[in-house]
């Protein structure tokens, strides 16, 4: 089993690789990252935060059904932007204000190799575009601004790291 992996692990500032055949072993890594998904009640998971370098995320946004993403590329976003709160299973107990389009146009792979674009906006959106990010090695509070990041961080620091 698969454990999450926190901030401060080089594998979450890295970028994941693409995805060249979707046999057994990406079956069981979606499988696995389902899993933990379920178990942390979270609404998105990408490969990187459970330590697979892997370009693929799964979101399951209350509501909507759980999706597969592989290989997944926006291909379009809004001009209109969003500020929403956003928190991250690699960094527990800590949420902030970020801002990114509001609604995008993405074309990934699914389960069966079979490639397919969606047209999404509000919270899905939202969880796209920061399980996208960290395929690229991007973290939510790496769209703060230096003194926003500083605070989420020690906040972090203090809630994980008690003294």
């Amino acid at each position: 089993m698969f454990d999450i992996i926190t901030i401060g692990n080089d594998v979450l500032k890295e970028k994941a690789t693409l995805i060249s055949d979707i046999d057994d072993n990406i079956i069981n890594l979606i499988n696995e990252m389902t899993e933990i998904l379920e178990k942390k009640n979270g609404v998105g998971l990408a490969a990187p935060q459970i330590g697979e370098k892997k370009r693929i995320f799964i979101t399951k946004v209350p509501g909507d059904i759980l999706r597969v993403f592989i290989n997944p590329e926006i291909i379009q976003t809004s001009q209109e932007l969003e500020t929403y709160e956003e928190g991250c299973l690699s960094i527990p107990g800590v949420w902030a204000n970020v801002v990114r389009p509001s609604a995008i146009i993405i074309q990934a792979y699914d389960i069966k190799g079979k490639i397919f674009k969606i047209e999404v906006d509000g919270v899905l959106s939202r969880v796209i575009q920061h399980e996208l990010d960290h395929l690229n090695g991007i973290l939510f509070t790496d769209r703060l601004n230096d003194k926003q990041r500083e605070k989420v961080l020690k906040i972090y620091d203090r809630k994980n790291n008690p003294k």
